[in-house]
């Protein structure tokens, strides 16, 4: 990947200016927008508190006119973040919801990470991810926890290996080293025969892949 590819070089953050046709959230609408999220959660809160305010003493009248200050307080709280929120939310329906870059105020201007290695970073990430999910299903063929299938591939990973080669046979040999238990271990050898059975081709090579575990 390095001598075709360049990889290393591929994986890179630079940026890039978004073209000015380019649509977003308005920055305007998004801070009505988070305030009125916050104003409704507050809003919540107050009613769930009024609710609960339930006054369950004796017959008192000093306490009684107690509870009756406390819930007319948390009555006009209430009111009045009710009135707050329908403000801003007439507020925000004045306001466009998606402008384009160009409209931007210069102080809200940015720019995006380049996409042209990305596409291809991407590509790779999902085949090494359906590779995985492919092992993942070999493995718990065998496995009565299967939920730990993606946790055993992580230890497998992390397991030091032999790579051997032998141009003779026409062979390159993967010797991974036994994990922890016994039963791990024959997971593993499952998984090995499995993938042994498609007869990969090691890339630039003649070389067939031959996956094999060091016995203890």
């Amino acid at each position: 990947m390095r001598q075709h590819y360049n990889i290393d070089r591929l994986v890179e953050y630079s940026t890039e200016e978004i073209p000015d046709t380019v649509k977003v959230v308005n920055p305007e609408y998004r801070r009505f927008d988070g305030e009125i999220r916050k104003k409704a959660g507050l809003f919540t809160k107050l009613q769930a508190k009024f609710g609960a305010l339930v006054y369950l003493d004796a017959i008192d009248t000093k306490k009684i006119e107690e509870y009756q200050v406390k819930k007319a307080s948390l009555q006009e709280e209430i009111e009045g973040m009710s009135k707050e929120i329908v403000e801003l939310k007439a507020k925000r329906k004045l306001i466009k919801k998606n402008i384009t870059v160009a409209e931007l105020p210069e102080n809200e201007r940015f720019r995006r990470l380049r996409t042209h290695s990305k596409y291809l970073i991407d590509t790779i990430k999902m085949i090494a991810y359906r590779a995985e999910t492919m092992m993942a299903g070999i493995l718990r063929e065998n496995m009565k926890h299967v939920d730990e299938a993606r946790s055993l591939l992580c230890g497998i990973y992390q397991t030091e290996a032999d790579i051997l080669p032998d141009k003779e046979k026409g062979t390159l040999t993967v010797r991974l080293h036994p994990l922890a238990n016994h039963c791990s271990s024959e997971i593993i050898r499952h998984l090995c025969s499995e993938l042994n059975s498609t007869e990969t081709i090691f890339p630039g090579t003649n070389l067939r892949l031959v996956y094999d575990l060091v016995s203890k």
